[in-house]
């Protein structure tokens, strides 16, 4: 959400000076941005247009706009008090300009899609009339070049037939110009209309004068049909340009199928995904897609999963396992309970992330935006200037003529309109192939730009499916007794470590008990009141009458230290050494027990660590766990800078810390325990997002349980920024250079046109190379 913030000192409850941000307009006044509306924008030619709908958008109270003229889209938080839906379209048809509610479902594509269809056939159809008209005007003057094939003449062709050549193409094909200038000039703005059709027209007029009144002078109706040509070509070649920077997207949309086959009274019927509902019952035969999101219920089979985690081998599906909508079934048949259907499915979370993604500005973007705002103008004043200074210098006003209509028709605002979002679409798109999700493009450029990457361990360098491999009872008490403690106060944790202790006890059998009284102490463990003898193995400590209850206390050693529980490391440490992780149970202030738990390293984890070094990103682990344990899987992996027993504010003041230094500062957490130092950090990332709601949680998703996949993201922003550099560089200096040679007479209207016409077509061609993109793993 691009709302523009203001920090605002407040008192929170157990938090000194903490900082909360109150939301406020584009005006700045304090206001509750808490609707949004996403519009579909008509008529734009330029990135001036963009900018004149922002700033119409902007004037309005309580509301908070970006439009993005790649996308030809606009997104609006507005304050429902002081705004709505219909004045946000009032003021941009005041602007000049067509906009509509974006509906994103499967009618509504396919209607933009029939409308992109139809306006290209008609352009297309206008390119084609408008180059049999401008052919022989172009012939005749590349025939003036050649010595002795007009034989002494002016002109191949008869003035007449010129004017008669050249009038259709200014006026017929030429009026969509006419039309986007006046809109432009009568909302109050200018955009690159405004200069096609003062500069053609400035060159049509004078031919036709010199024509009628047969004056001695060269006639330019060649350059008018040719400019208006021109860039009717470089408009249909950016058409389809920017259609492909959209592909990625578009081919996500089509992987699900229409229908499902849904067990309904006993017997499969094929439905429309509308009608499946959550708790459905489908089934999927070898070789089709998944319907919906869901879980195996009967069956086997393998599935490729590649379009969402960019994963090329088939992940094995059997009872219990998770499937995706969209992903293909191999080769066996799958019985399966709907859990996410609609726009809750992960796919549609990818879509709609993606769709936002590509919507969004980056930060790089506002300079070319400030730009293109006074673009126009300043062209024009250049271009009277020209014309003044070069009557003055060279004393012949068709010269002057002649080189101030090169001025206009040589300034191009669309490629610095281009120049970023159009490398954001396909960035963020090919991202989603790769099964890389970024939000916005606020977070794609500073992925980016990260010095140092902080990572957790558990569910992160390890697979986050810790299992119990020991449990160590301490004066005289069993391990069931134990366990059953442990459990009792986990049960109600979501941390790894917690359910698999709690996993533990249930397959062994163990009634867990109840607690009352309980406290749970982030990052640390939790405390509570536990009963006696609850039809099972009794609490650790108990005498087993069911009449006592106990102060029972899990969690870190340090934390059971810190509520002055006294320890005898020499055993324990025999367990931080292998890497295990060491939860102690202490019941009426005594150390009962502990538990060891084990969590595998994933395979990849070692390489990921190596490739981000090659890369020039530090890593550090920080980790709530004791310290030698994070030192031992750290040892591991290759990472040098490893801190254990840390709070979730401590490792928020610890990346701090961290930026205070001058490092762009990344976090890969699970989104819960880590909340704190992912808010904290410039760029957060979530690993192995396994429904729609784990999207919504990070900057940057990854879907693959792999570390690597954080490395992709990264190198992607990389390749992202440089296009986007690469992109603003050219548009820059193409009108920097361009502008100044054409005032000089160096240029003729026709090249000035067809330059400014291809400015446009490179800048998308080279943010269309990123769909290249191969991640060095």
């Amino acid at each position: 959400m691009n709302t523009t913030t203001v920090p605002t000192t407040v008192r929170v409850a157990g938090q000194e000076n903490a900082i909360a941000e109150v939301p406020r307009d584009a005006a700045g006044e304090a206001c509750a941005l808490d609707s949004r509306a996403d519009l579909a924008l008509e008529g734009m030619t330029c990135a001036a247009c963009a900018t004149r709908i922002e700033k119409v958008l902007n004037r309005i109270g309580g509301v908070e706009a970006a439009v993005n003229f790649a996308t030809e889209s606009a997104t609006v938080h507005y304050d429902p008090a002081r705004a709505d839906v219909d004045a946000l379209l009032a003021a941009v048809a005041r602007a000049g300009y067509g906009a509509r509610v974006k509906v994103e479902d499967s009618a509504e594509r396919d209607l933009e899609s029939s409308r992109r269809e139809t306006a290209w056939r008609v352009l297309r159809r206008e390119l084609a009339i408008s180059i049999a008209l401008t052919a022989p005007l172009l012939l005749q003057m590349v025939a003036m070049l050649v010595p002795g094939i007009t034989q002494g003449h002016e002109d191949l062709l008869p003035r007449w037939l010129q004017f008669a050549l050249a009038t259709p193409v200014q006026f017929a094909i030429g009026r969509r110009f006419y039309v986007g200038a006046w809109h432009s000039l009568r909302g109050g703005g200018a955009n690159m209309d405004v200069l096609i059709a003062l500069g053609t027209s400035i060159a049509w007029a004078f031919s036709t004068v010199v024509t009628v009144l047969g004056l001695h002078q060269h006639v330019y109706f060649e350059a008018s049909a040719a400019i208006i040509t021109l860039v009717l070509l470089g408009k249909a070649l950016e058409a389809r340009a920017r259609a492909r920077t959209s592909a990625a997207l578009e081919g996500l949309l089509r992987l699900q199928p229409a229908i499902a086959h849904v067990e309904r009274g006993g017997e499969t019927v094929d439905l429309p995904l509308a009608e499946v509902k959550v708790g459905d019952r489908y089934v999927v035969r070898a070789g089709e897609a998944l319907p919906v999101d869901g879980v195996v219920i009967d069956g086997a089979s393998s599935v490729d999963e590649s379009m969402l985690t960019g994963e090329s081998l088939p992940v094995a599906k059997a009872a219990d396992a998770k499937v995706f909508a969209g992903t293909l079934n191999h080769d066996g048949f799958l019985r399966c309970r709907a859990t996410g259907v609609g726009s809750a499915t992960l796919l549609a979370g990818i879509v709609r992330l993606v769709g936002e993604a590509q919507g969004s500005k980056a930060p790089i973007q506002k300079l070319a935006d400030r730009v293109s705002g006074v673009f126009v103008p300043v062209v024009v004043a250049i271009a009277v200037l020209t014309f003044a200074l070069a009557w003055w210098w060279v004393g012949d006003p068709t010269v002057a003529l002649v080189n101030a209509v090169s001025v206009l028709v040589i300034a191009c605002p669309c490629a610095l309109g281009l120049a970023t979002p159009t490398a954001i679409m396909v960035g963020t798109g090919r991202g989603a192939q790769l099964g890389v999700l970024i939000r916005n493009a606020v977070a794609l450029e500073n992925a980016g730009r990260l010095t140092t990457l902080v990572v957790d361990k558990t569910g992160t360098v390890t697979e986050g499916r810790p299992a119990v491999t020991d449990v160590r009872p301490f004066g005289g008490r069993t391990r069931a007794a134990v366990l059953a403690t442990a459990a009792a106060l986990e049960q109600r944790a979501l941390h790894p470590l917690a359910q698999a202790i709690v996993a533990q006890a249930l397959r062994e059998g163990i009634v867990v008990p109840a607690v009352e009284a309980f406290a749970a102490v982030s990052g640390k463990g939790a405390r509570g009141q536990i009963g006696g003898h609850r039809g099972g193995e009794p609490i650790a400590g108990s005498n087993g009458d069911g009449d006592d209850a106990r102060s029972a206390v899990v969690g870190s050693l340090q934390f059971l230290a810190d509520e002055g529980i006294a320890i005898d490391s020499r055993e324990i440490d025999a367990l931080h050494a292998t890497g295990d992780t060491v939860v102690a149970v202490a019941v009426d202030g005594a150390l009962a027990g502990v538990i060891s738990l084990a969590d595998r390293v994933r395979p990849t984890s070692a390489a990921a660590i190596a490739r981000l070094a090659a890369h020039g990103v530090d890593v550090v682990m920080m980790s709530g766990d004791n310290p030698a344990t994070v030192a031992a899987i750290a040892g591991q992996v290759g990472i040098a800078d490893h801190r254990g027993a840390m709070t979730p504010a401590v490792k928020a003041r610890a990346i701090r810390d961290l930026q205070a230094q001058g490092r762009i500062v990344g976090m890969v957490g699970d989104g819960v325990n880590d909340a704190p130092a992912l808010a904290a950090a410039d760029v957060s990332f979530a690993i192995g997002a396994g429904s729609a709601i784990a999207i919504e949680a990070a900057d940057v998703t990854v879907v693959r349980d792999d570390l690597g996949a954080v490395v992709d993201a990264i190198l992607l922003s990389r390749a992202t920024r440089g296009k986007i550099r690469q992109n603003l560089f050219f548009a820059f200096a193409y009108n920097v250079l361009g502008i100044p040679l054409a005032a000089l007479g160096l240029l003729n209207p026709v090249i000035a046109g067809a330059a400014m016409a291809m400015s446009s077509v490179s800048v998308v061609s080279n943010a269309l190379l990123l769909r290249r993109f191969r991640p060095n793993r």
